[in-house]
């Protein structure tokens, strides 16, 4: 299992707060495919980070392209692989 870091910078801070809703729930329903290690926003409002987990690039970038801030067009979004250390 591979960890991706997807940043999501803030594109339209209007879009964000309609479809935040959604993002959460869709969040929400990949963390309990144990697709998620962790996630949340940046407090200045710049935007927020998920970290996926995931076999593969091109998986986690089709889970990312479906999250509603980026589907719909709120968040961009910058996928890196990370290499965790604890």
């Amino acid at each position: 299992m591979k960890y991706f870091a997807v940043l999501l910078p803030m594109k339209d801070e209007e879009l964000s707060k309609e479809h935040r809703p959604a993002h959460l729930a869709y969040l929400e329903a990949r963390r309990s495919e144990g697709k998620i290690f962790a996630n949340g926003r940046f407090v200045d409002g710049w935007g927020g980070l998920v970290i996926y987990k995931a076999e593969s690039f091109e998986e986690v970038q089709a889970i990312v392209e479906e999250d509603p801030y980026v589907k719909l067009g709120a968040r961009h979004c910058e996928i890196h692989e990370w290499d965790l250390v604890m």
